[in-house]
This record gives C-alpha cells, structure tokens and sequence, in this order.
C-alpha cells in the first residue's frame, strides 16, 4: 500500500497512526502558475509505519477527513523538514494548523548542523546516507507517477524519522528541548501563513517614508492580492512589486501619466486594470495624514555605536561556536543594531533561551562587564571586575 487512492484506504491507514506519538509528513506540490500551492502528493509515515503517499490527484474525491483529524491530534508531534510551506498548504487545506509541530530544520540548527540545513545535507550528515534528489524539480502533477519518483517522494519522510529521533536525543542530552519548542510555539502564528491584507504592502520596498505615498502602496497592494486569489495566478503575474512602488511614488491622476511608469504599457493603462489603479491612487487621496499607515520606525545606528556593533558581532560568533548553535537562529543583523541602540527586553535576542546564550552577554558587554582577550590563538571573554580583576568565562576558536 505505497500508494493510496480511496477513502477507505485512508482511513484504514490513519486508524494506524492514532497511538503513534508522532508521524513524518512531507508534500509535493507546483506553484509556479498560480496563487494557490496545487497539492500533489501527501507522503506520510511513522515508527513502525509503512510510509505511503496520499494521491490527491489520482482520487480528487478522496475524503481527507481521516487525515486532518491526525494532524490536529494533540498527542500526535507532526515532523516536518523545512515545514512553512507545507503548513500554509495544511492551513489552506483544513483551516488550521498541524500541531504540535516540529521542524527539522529548525532543530538542526539548535544542534549545530549549519544555518538552514537542506534534507539532503542532514540525512547524509546524521544518518551517513546519501539520498537521491534527482527527482527535486519534476512535475508532480503529471499522472501516472513513476518507482522513481515514488521512491524520491516516501524517502522525504521514512529518512526523516531518524533524523527526527536523532535530533531529540541530541536535543535531550544538551538541554535544549525547551529551545526548539520556543520556536515551534512561533511557528504556529497563523498569520505566517495568511497576513492581513492590510499588511502586505510592508513587504514591498519603496523609498519614502511619506504617509500618502504608504496609503497608496497600501491599498494596491491589496488589490493586487486579492485579483491574484480571484484568478489564481502568482501576485507578480498581476504587476510586479517594483511597479507597484513606482505607481505609489508618482500617484499618477490620468491614463497618459499612468503609461509614463515602467512596466505599465498603453494598453494595460487605458484597461480596466489600468482604470482600477487610477480609481485607488483618487480615493487614496482623501485619507487623513492620521489615517494613513507608517513604517515601522527604524533609526539609523548612530556613528558612535559602530564599534559596539562590531563588538556584539564578534560575541555572538563567539557564543555561537561555544553553544554549537547557528549563528543566525541566535540573532540577525538588525537585532544586532537594535541591541546597540537599546537594552528592550521584548528584542527577540534579548528573550528566552537566546538571552541564556547571547543576551545577558550582550548587555554585560555593553554595560562594560566583561570585555575580549586572545589567548592561544582562542577569542575569551572575561568578566571585568573592579577590585578582584578577570576571570574567564568562555572561550572559542578562531
């Protein structure tokens, strides 16, 4: 039963995950052509599970219920790699969101495993296998499928398994199971996966700060989102972000001056779509200042506190490599320039386990409290003290 088309085989196969204490899950899927991910292929397996396929395709009328009751079964961890976009596909789906959820990569990069470890590196890393990703960019939606991409399909999850034990156990043995739950807890913020409209032009780079000039972008942007939902067709089918911007920075109040923006052509300009954009920049232009959105307000690292940046870098390679844990999970450049200019507790690297490894160093090190000595070709840290002098507290290699 690797591949399963009916809805009595579905259940008879869930009815066997309903004691697990986790199951494996992957999909295949194409998004090339439209808005929404087109579902191919659901792969699912377990300990002592035989893994299979769910074909949605070969059986459009199959009953997922079985399925969907699985993923939201509290006592039942779902194990992803690299899951966001099979989550979205989920929530899409059923209408909420697997959990508790667990990702793979996520936890390998607790572990040490490299920033954003691909399936392929950590498989053959922990389980010394090499896996075959030759079938990575086929088209899934083509029926019927061959051994070959079968085989490729079910590797994603029955590797997976000990990858996933492998993990947790590591995880155990250093004490960091409650870190990788910290960021699982963060995974299953709904908005991840379906933003406001309202919020979808701050993904969109335009150069101003100027609030009419936001309103505008604003509400293009939801328009464009919601034709591209309407036709099912990727948002830069509709227009791309980098047109969208300049629209937003003309404002133009006709079809002449519409046409004078790049990628708008004379044709798409006197269209329909070309009158909608004129209708949106008209209407835009009667909202309150107050009324308008903002940029989130990010100030410029002041020129002084260059070297505390660079000192902050230069701490957290050093916590990284002592901890064996990625870098870029710890904190990112501009949690970096937010730490120099302030001490916000609610500052993401200033919280949790990452506060426990890197924070309360950080700030001890702005504060003056411990400071950098090179040591044998080693990078310490030290505590300063006032009276008794130094003494080491971590150290790394360079």
């Amino acid at each position: 039963m690797t591949i399963i088309t009916s809805s009595s085989a579905l259940a008879d196969f869930c009815q066997k995950l309903t004691a697990l204490p986790y199951i494996t899950i992957d999909t295949e899927f194409l998004r090339e052509r439209t808005y929404y991910p087109k579902l191919c292929l659901i792969q699912v397996s377990g300990p002592n599970v035989e893994a299979v396929a769910i074909d949605p395709i070969a059986a459009p009328d199959i009953d997922l219920a079985p399925l969907a009751a699985i993923l939201k079964d509290k006592n039942i961890v779902k194990v992803m790699h690299s899951g966001r976009q099979d989550m979205e596909i989920f929530y899409k789906l059923f209408g909420f969101l697997p959990a508790p959820y667990y990702d793979t990569q996520i936890a390998a990069m607790v572990c040490g495993h490299g920033e954003q470890a691909g399936y392929e590196a950590l498989v053959r890393g922990i389980l010394d296998i090499q896996v075959d990703k030759s079938k990575q960019y086929t088209d899934w939606s083509i029926r019927p499928l061959s051994q070959a991409q079968i085989t490729y399909a079910l590797n994603d999850v029955i590797y997976l398994k000990d990858v996933y034990e492998s993990l947790c156990a590591e995880l155990k043995q250093e004490g960091r199971t409650k870190w990788v739950e910290e960021e699982m807890s963060a995974m299953l913020d709904t908005e991840l996966y379906d933003p406001p409209l309202d919020e979808l032009w701050r993904k969109i780079r335009i150069k101003t700060n100027k609030s009419q000039k936001l309103a505008i972008l604003q509400q293009l942007a939801i328009w464009r989102e919601e034709l591209a939902r309407k036709r099912d067709i990727p948002r830069n089918h509709v227009m791309k972000d980098d047109t969208l911007s300049e629209i937003a920075l003309q404002a133009p109040n006709n079809v002449k001056s519409l046409t004078r923006i790049r990628g708008i052509s004379d044709r798409l300009a006197d269209s329909d779509k070309g009158r909608t954009i004129l209708k949106i920049i008209n209407q835009t232009s009667g909202i309150a200042p107050e009324d308008c959105p903002k940029k989130e307000a990010r100030n410029a690292l002041p020129p002084h506190l260059q070297s505390t940046l660079e000192m902050l870098k230069m701490l957290l390679r050093i916590q990284a490599a002592d901890h064996n844990v990625a870098a870029k999970l710890i904190a990112k450049s501009d949690d970096l320039e937010a730490i120099a200019m302030s001490n916000d507790s609610n500052l993401p690297a200033l919280k949790g386990w990452r506060y426990e490894i890197f924070g309360e160093k950080a700030l001890a090190l702005k504060s003056g409290k411990i400071a950098f000595t090179l040591k044998n070709g080693n990078i310490h840290t030290f505590e300063v003290a006032s009276d008794t002098g130094k003494s080491d507290t971590g150290k790394t290699g360079e």
